[in-house]
């Protein structure tokens, strides 16, 4: 298997992990703040990580024309995605809630082919609408409920639409660190909904609860992301969108096999339904003639096809390497993926 496609599934299977072990905890503190320290866990132990792996603090390195990208992404996904997330949840079954929150995985993948111009096939298109379908299967309510007010639904809209700019925006930096990536997004996230659960005059609950908390939120929320990135990085955003949507049947898998719930003729539909979308697209062979423009750009790589640089120090040939490099134009044919090399039009 495509070690990014195993980035992609670790990071739905951490996701996915991470909710039924959110649920024992949500009793004992708001919705909001729990959402808070989840997003703090992750980017102060991130941050922490980063600080061991480089002896110290160091530039992120990221290039001044990424900024914009990373800003954007901080914005969207971890600034209005939450906050537009919790005021539709005031006025939104959960259910309800779960059954749309599966439009996140739609609309990033139609940013992707509308607006980015990534090339999606009729394999991964059909991939995609399977996997879907396996969490709308998933998440359909069990039971009739009562019909909610449309401004909640369509806040939960909004903050899924947030979430797949956010996806986006963060493939336009994931050549760069993911470590930095992550660890940010989650500082930021973190900050704002803890403050605004502070504000709305949620308790901090005791320091062993605390503690659990921001250990799931690094397992489930940052080790999940940059995982993400990582496979952003040699998948592009459509392709990592849909693995990454296997996590709620990844979630109800664990809740079953670890917490003993019960489960129905749905999660065996939905089970069927991924199942079906992950095999489409591991299946997947796009090859082709290209062109690759002129690229500078910094990244972990090895001297494969794609690089064939000098340097300027001296390097012993062996291991990947970090450091800013350009690439000339080549025009040859291989199987590819849209990643951070093909960004090519079709």
């Amino acid at each position: 298997m495509n070690r990014n496609v195993l980035f992609a599934l670790s990071a739905a299977a951490l996701f996915g992990a991470s909710t039924p072990f959110a649920k024992l905890l949500v009793g004992d503190m708001s919705p909001v703040l729990l959402a808070g320290l989840l997003y703090l866990g992750s980017g102060v132990g991130l941050t922490l990580i980063r600080l061991v792996r480089d002896r110290g603090w160091h530039a992120s390195g990221l290039p001044r024309a990424e900024w914009p990208w990373l800003l954007g992404a901080i914005l969207f996904g971890g600034v209005l995605g939450p906050l537009a997330l919790m005021f539709g949840l005031t006025s939104t079954s959960g259910s309800s809630a779960s059954l749309l929150l599966n439009l996140e995985a739609v609309l990033t993948a139609a940013i992707a082919w509308l607006v980015f111009k990534e090339n999606a096939d009729k394999r991964i298109v059909l991939g995609m609408v399977a996997i879907v379908a396996g969490g709308v299967v998933l998440s359909w309510p069990s039971q009739s409920t009562s019909s909610a007010d449309w401004v909640g639904p369509v806040l939960v809209g909004v903050a899924c639409l947030c979430w797949a700019i956010d996806n986006n925006l963060t493939r336009k930096v994931s050549a760069s660190d993911a470590l930095f990536i992550a660890g940010s997004k989650g500082i930021v996230a973190g900050l704002v909904n803890s403050t605004l659960a502070v504000a709305l005059g949620a308790q901090l609950p005791s320091m062993a609860t605390v503690t659990a908390t921001m250990a799931v939120g690094l397992l489930g929320y940052g080790f999940s992301l940059v995982m993400f990135v990582l496979a952003l990085r040699g998948l592009g955003t459509a392709r990592t969108g849909a693995y990454f949507s296997t996590a709620p049947f990844i979630g109800a898998a664990i809740a079953l096999l670890v917490f003993g719930e019960s489960t129905g003729l749905a999660f065996w539909v939905a089970a069927a339904l991924m199942g079906l979308g992950v095999w489409l697209h591991l299946t997947e062979t796009h090859e082709h003639e290209h062109d690759h423009e002129p690229l500078e750009h910094v990244h972990p790589h090895n001297h494969d096809a794609h690089h064939q640089h000098t340097h300027d120090s001296d390097w012993n040939g062996e291991g990947a390497h970090v450091h800013p490099h350009k690439h000339v134009v080549i025009r040859h044919s291989h199987g590819h993926f849209p990643d951070i090399h093909h960004r090519h039009g079709h």
